[in-house]
């Protein structure tokens, strides 16, 4: 999953400010060992594999929150817009954590109090699915009395609406994990199994997808996907209503299925939820409903919504981001002060920043060229401008801490030892390509923490040999812009966390040169034959152990053989929250604040 400007399992964000342009290798931030050992703790938890619950775990209402009391509006400062509000087209951070508030799909992650602990449970299903098969069919069926917002029932129908129109030209931002199973296919040929949805009357056959009744869904796979329940408890697998069903329209206004429902959304400027009364929860063992009303303020960057709420008076007492980090100016010294950290909540994330080479150019074709830009690009910019070794931790390769299979010491680029990078080994290499001054287009996110550390990057490209032009993207459609095929650059930064605990939601969405097109996660536009062919080998591997193994191989290929990413930083998180905030809890699988547990005190 892509992050807003970087996803979790099925889910958050992070990000921070700072002001000065900054090219050494110094670090910032604190350099507490207890610190340090607590980060590798958090990383090494979230390997671990998380357990699919039976139907007593899949019954409602949630776990109480202790302490907890219903009332009240909360503020929400948030950096980002939200592009996109439809289930099937959310997969970014920020869309996902709002998600979590009014979308419900057939499962779910259930959380312990600490929101270290989680399992995969029935949320609108009665449990996380029931396969005999070894996970070609599995079986869910739908609780009783479900109710979208405008009150209609919830059926089997709607579920087969939820994943047909998936297959549909106009959903292009989502995830692609169960229509490519449907279709047993890779890349985006899955789309010519049902090639215009359900909107011109076609269905799914039953070979594939079924509901014989109102409350039952069959799915049906040539080949065995025992990951079915985690990649269900997807925001961008939430289920759709069929009535309701606007097409491009439901973008902005879909009908809700959580705890809360849409009174009016402003794009760029402001958006209200409220109780949806046709919400259960007693169908619900994942989500409470104690805040009366959530009132979202867009455009604030993080150093604004850390003023704001250190400042604590006002609304800003039962004020939160969803999203926003404490600010890199800020940072260091709220973790100092035992009052203020109080206040924080702190974690490991999936994310893994990485800057793009565009491999569509044809000025990029050249293996050198690309080394080059590898060896040159400063990370510490970028570190920096998020806060320092308190926000992130320099990266060597694609594969996070979180997930099984990641390689401390693998550092093809040299970045943990040189952070500033190596300019004279990278003018070396685009000598030899014959490419001294060679112009470089830089796609970057027009915030501050953006234009901060592109300033700084571009300065040590420059150093090696680059004639480097930066153009800036408005951060709301950052990701539209960049996923698309003939985008304006050659170089841009994104960051993506596994949706699930496994490299096989990391490397294939990333990397499968099948899945270029408009939309697509393949940022960088790699067509490479040996990394489909071992996409496809590797998914094979039913032993997690044995298949994360080979993931982190096909890792160092890409990055030796292929070089068509510069891995940049392992993603960290510090938020923070008025003192009138409850249930403020950081949670793993989110990667940041968990709404569902809110209440005002």
């Amino acid at each position: 999953m892509s992050r807003s400007g970087r996803h979790a399992y099925a889910a958050l964000s992070v990000f921070a400010a700072g002001a000065l342009v900054l090219t050494g290798c110094s670090k910032g931030g604190s350099d507490a060992s207890d610190n340090n050992k607590q980060d590798q703790e958090n990383a090494k938890r979230q390997q671990s594999s998380i357990k699919f619950g039976d139907a007593a775990d899949s019954q409602g209402p949630a776990a109480a929150v202790k302490g907890a009391k219903s009332g009240g509006t909360m503020e929400v400062l948030q950096r980002d817009s939200f592009a996109h509000l439809d289930p099937a087209q959310i997969y970014v951070s920020d869309e996902m954590a709002v998600a979590q508030l009014i979308h419900r799909g057939l499962t779910g992650y259930k959380a312990s109090d600490s929101g270290k602990v989680h399992e995969v449970v029935g949320d609108l299903a009665t449990d996380s699915g029931t396969t005999t098969d070894g996970g070609k069919t599995w079986k869910y069926t739908l609780k009783d009395g479900l109710k979208f917002a405008d009150g209609t029932a919830i059926t089997s129908k709607d579920v087969r609406q939820t994943f047909e129109r998936q297959f549909a030209s106009f959903i292009n931002q989502g995830p692609t994990y169960i229509q490519q199973w449907l279709a047993n296919t890779s890349g985006t040929e899955y789309r010519k199994l049902l090639p215009d949805g359900p909107y011109k009357g076609k269905h799914l056959p039953d070979s594939v997808l079924q509901t014989p009744d109102e409350k039952t869904i069959v799915f049906k796979f040539k080949s065995p996907h025992p990951d079915l329940p985690y990649a269900l408890a997807m925001a961008g697998y939430s289920v759709v209503s069929a009535k309701g069903d606007t097409k491009e329209k439901y973008d902005k206004n879909p009908v809700t299925t959580g705890p809360y429902k849409i009174q009016s959304f402003k794009s760029g400027k402001s958006m209200v939820l409220v109780k949806n009364t046709n919400w259960d929860p007693k169908s619900d063992p994942i989500r409470n409903q104690y805040v009366n009303q959530w009132d979202f303020t867009f455009n604030q960057q993080f150093e604004q919504s850390t003023k704001a709420l250190l400042a604590d008076s006002g609304a800003d007492q039962a004020g939160i981001s969803l999203s926003n980090q404490v600010d890199a100016g800020n940072l260091s010294s709220v973790l100092k002060d035992p009052k203020l950290k109080a206040r924080t909540i702190s974690g490991y994330q999936s994310y893994v920043g990485q800057m793009n080479i565009n491999l569509n150019k044809p000025e990029l074709k050249d293996i050198n060229i690309r080394k080059a830009i590898a060896y040159a690009l400063p990370v510490t910019p970028f570190v920096r401008a998020y806060g320092g070794t308190d926000a992130m931790e320099v990266a060597g390769g694609l594969i996070s801490p979180t997930v099984s299979g990641y390689d401390a010491k693998f550092d093809p680029y040299g970045k943990k030892k040189k952070p500033a990078g190596d300019p004279a080994k990278a003018k070396a290499l685009l000598k030899k390509a014959g490419k001294l001054n060679m112009k470089l287009t830089f796609g970057y996110i027009n915030t501050p923490e953006g234009q901060q550390y592109s300033t700084a990057m571009a300065a040590g490209l420059k150093k090696a040999g680059f004639d480097v032009q930066r153009q800036e993207i408005p951060a709301e459609s950052y990701y539209d812009q960049v996923s698309k095929v003939n985008n304006n650059y050659d170089i841009f930064h994104t960051a993506w966390g596994a949706d699930w605990p496994s490299s096989s939601t990391v490397i294939p969405p990333l990397y499968d040169g099948r899945l270029i097109a408009d939309g697509s996660s393949n940022y960088s536009q790699v067509n490479d034959e040996h990394v489909n062919s071992e996409i496809d080998r590797i998914n094979k591997i039913t032993d997690p152990v044995k298949s994360a193994a080979e993931w982190e191989k096909l890792d160092k290929y890409l990055l030796t053989k292929v070089v068509n990413e510069v891995p940049t930083a392992y993603y960290k998180q510090t938020q923070i929250a008025g003192s009138k905030v409850g249930g403020f809890v950081y949670d793993d699988v989110i990667g940041g604040v968990d709404p569902r547990r809110l209440f005002i005190k």
